[in-house]
């Protein structure tokens, strides 16, 4: 089974084969972690995600990572808690993991980071987006070198210390 880490930092800042990005419909970029990543990645990302046609939710698509230390760049967009029943939310926010994952396996990547898709602006519950991001991404781990779990703020990565402490790094994504 490959390795599962849950860190506290800077997904932009991470070194692995492909970041996954919390987009909007558009890939146009955004706020949050979207932002950040076509910022750090510069412009070249956004004139690549004009030409993909947007993304529906609970999809994936793939961009090359520009600037940023990953090589590719995955984009998943993620339920707007909201507006679907509970069930209908954690389906598609399961099904934002399974797709970036099987693009990665797809592409013949080993090592993956992914943000808390859904639990910000979006609204999901943290507690809930990390329970779907971490026992969907246990089901994958086999295939990969390592996943990673890059929490951005201090409450989550507490949330995920309680929950999935055999998973939890004590480090920064700079860091590793």
């Amino acid at each position: 089974m490959g390795k599962i880490k849950i860190i506290k930092g800077d997904i932009t800042t991470l070194a692995c084969d492909a970041i996954v990005n919390a987009a909007n419909s558009s890939l146009l970029g955004g706020g949050g972690v979207d932002g950040a990543i076509h910022y750090a990645a510069g412009p070249e990302l956004l004139a690549e995600c004009r030409t993909l046609g947007g993304c529906r939710t609970g999809e994936a698509k793939i961009t090359k990572g520009y600037k940023l230390p990953a090589r590719f760049v995955i984009h998943t967009v993620g339920p707007i808690y909201y507006e679907h029943t509970p069930a209908e939310a954690e389906s598609l926010l399961t099904s934002c993991y399974e797709n970036s994952l099987k693009l990665a396996r797809e592409k013949g990547l080993k090592t993956v980071g992914f943000p808390l898709i859904s639990a910000g602006v979006y609204g999901y519950p943290q507690r809930d987006a990390i329970r779907v991001a971490v026992e969907t991404i246990k089901g994958h781990a086999a295939d990969f070198e390592e996943i990673t779990l890059v929490l951005f703020g201090e409450r989550e990565f507490g949330f995920a210390g309680e929950m999935y402490g055999e998973f939890a790094a004590f480090t920064t994504a700079s860091a590793v």
